[in-house]
């Protein structure tokens, strides 16, 4: 059984993303919010709320014990790009690309 969590249409850059979850992943849900909590990275407060989020829906909703669980995997999808255009000298334009991400988190019951 598993509970899991999604977080859509974050304001981050799945890469910077996918370095905070490669901390958490198969860590216990306890150790992990630790870690998240330590880690001086932009995407450390959203994961911060998701991961409580998916041990909420994991205790409520599938009546889970909250102290046995952990992050059984954790992956970021690329969402859409909003493309911004920044005017430069002689008329020329540079793009930027302001990248979203889709993260999910799930959380498993240890045997």
């Amino acid at each position: 059984m598993e509970a899991k969590a999604i977080l859509r249409y974050a304001r981050i850059a799945p890469r910077k993303v996918q370095i905070v979850l490669d901390l958490i992943r198969g860590k216990d849900c306890n150790v992990a919010a630790a870690i998240l909590r330590e880690t001086p990275k932009a995407a450390s407060e959203d994961l911060t709320k998701l991961l409580k989020s998916a041990m909420a829906n994991a205790e409520n909703n599938f009546g889970m014990d909250k102290n046995n669980l952990y992050v059984s995997e954790c992956f970021v999808c690329p969402g859409p790009i909003l493309k911004r255009i920044r005017p430069r000298a002689q008329g020329r334009a540079y793009h930027i690309y302001k990248r979203t991400s889709h993260i999910t988190l799930v959380v498993k019951e240890k045997d």
